[in-house]
């Protein structure tokens, strides 16, 4: 019986002894499975995380063109104003021109702070001499105005004493305007050189001529309703 059992024992201990460990290629074998299987669950994870991506994208894709008939609704929104603001712009202008053309229109004078005077370019004359008479206006206001100094409204008299000798309205050709602009402090001037004779109203003919040998003679000068103080001058 002591024999069975050693025989029992050794048996057991030479069978326990036949079992083999793997070899190293299995070992390789099953890590190379199992880095297969987790490189497949990285891929199919991935590829989700792709499809929810582009299913994400096509979704916002589909509300983004959603919008789109009101963005070109907006513009034309915009565009309705600027239709809107196009009568606007002609009223302005007209709105423009209108003080402008009030800025560039100049009053006429104040009669009372125009001043006419009247000279002659020498102070006595010879025998065959013609005395040149010189109206004077000038512009006594503050602001530049206008003043009618055409032939309409002056008028070069000479007279001696009570005697009327001469007018240049008596027997003027032609009675025309000649409106000017005069600067605050500015003159214009007219000439007309007097031929020694008379004259009469309505151009009639006289014969007599005005005296020299020293006799003095006036002259007025005249614009309008304004009248120049008297210049006098000698005829010899």
């Amino acid at each position: 019986m002591g024999r069975q059992g050693d025989s029992a024992a050794r048996g057991t201990a030479s069978g326990s002894s036949s079992v083999r460990k793997p070899s190293p290629a299995v070992y390789r074998r099953r890590r190379l499975v199992v880095g297969a299987a987790l490189l497949l669950v990285l891929a199919l994870v991935v590829s989700g995380f792709a499809l929810a991506g582009a299913f994400k994208g096509g979704s916002q894709q589909a509300s983004s063109t959603q919008p789109s008939p009101g963005g070109t609704a907006a513009p034309s929104a915009s565009a309705s104003p600027s239709a809107a603001a196009t009568p606007s712009g002609p009223a302005s202008a007209t709105t423009s021109a209108t003080p402008s053309a009030t800025a560039s229109a100049t009053p006429s004078c104040n009669q009372n702070q125009v001043t006419v005077s009247a000279s002659t370019d020498k102070p006595a004359y010879g025998p065959g001499e013609n005395p040149m008479l010189t109206l004077k206006v000038t512009n006594g206001g503050s602001v530049p105005c206008e003043v009618n100094i055409g032939t309409s409204q002056m008028e070069f008299l000479v007279t001696s004493g009570s005697d009327r000798i001469f007018s240049s309205k008596d027997c003027q050709a032609s009675s025309e305007d000649l409106v000017k602009v005069i600067a605050p402090g500015a003159s214009e001037t007219a000439n007309f050189p007097w031929n020694r004779n008379r004259s009469a109203e309505g151009c009639k003919a006289v014969s007599a001529a005005p005296g020299g040998g020293g006799a003095y003679y006036i002259f007025t000068a005249r614009l309008g309703s304004r009248a120049s103080p008297k210049a006098v001058f000698q005829l010899n």
